[in-house]
């Protein structure tokens, strides 16, 4: 008997339940996520264990990944450096710096639009969408 592992059906699980923004910033990753433990009183941090590789055109890219857990709540926030060297984690968003997943606890609208408009205000920062998982073609990269 072989098992197919389904990848679709684990991509969507991975995004079940989750928000996702695409900013776009002039500004280093590091300086981002100061900016945003400062304004929002998070306290992002680099996880290398997430970091994310994607071999394409016989190299490697490798995309960094932020966290933050919320206090007393299963929710966490991760931070994903869109672009490396040239080369996109999402290609379809090759516009957007960073992708925020919000992930293992339902964020509800008017949190959302908190983090949006605090997001927007901060030095560097140019636009911020929130991005529905339809229009995620690549879903797949950004599973760890």
């Amino acid at each position: 008997m072989k098992l197919k592992l389904d990848v679709d059906e684990l991509n969507e699980d991975f995004f079940e339940e989750t928000r996702l923004l695409g900013i776009t910033a002039t500004i280093k990753n590091y300086q981002f996520c100061m900016q945003l433990n400062a304004s929002l009183g998070y306290d992002f941090r680099l996880n290398p264990e997430l970091e994310i590789q994607l071999f394409k055109k016989n190299r490697n890219y490798f995309f960094s990944i932020y966290q933050f857990k919320e206090y007393n709540s299963p929710l966490t926030h991760y931070l994903y450096q869109n672009q490396y060297d040239g080369e996109y984690l999402l290609p379809e968003f090759k516009h957007m710096d960073f992708l925020w997943l919000m992930k293992y606890d339902w964020v509800d609208d008017e949190k959302c639009n908190w983090i949006k408009s605090t997001v927007r205000n901060l030095s560097g920062v140019q636009l911020v969408a929130e991005l529905t998982n339809e229009q995620i073609k690549n879903k797949g990269n950004m599973v760890f």
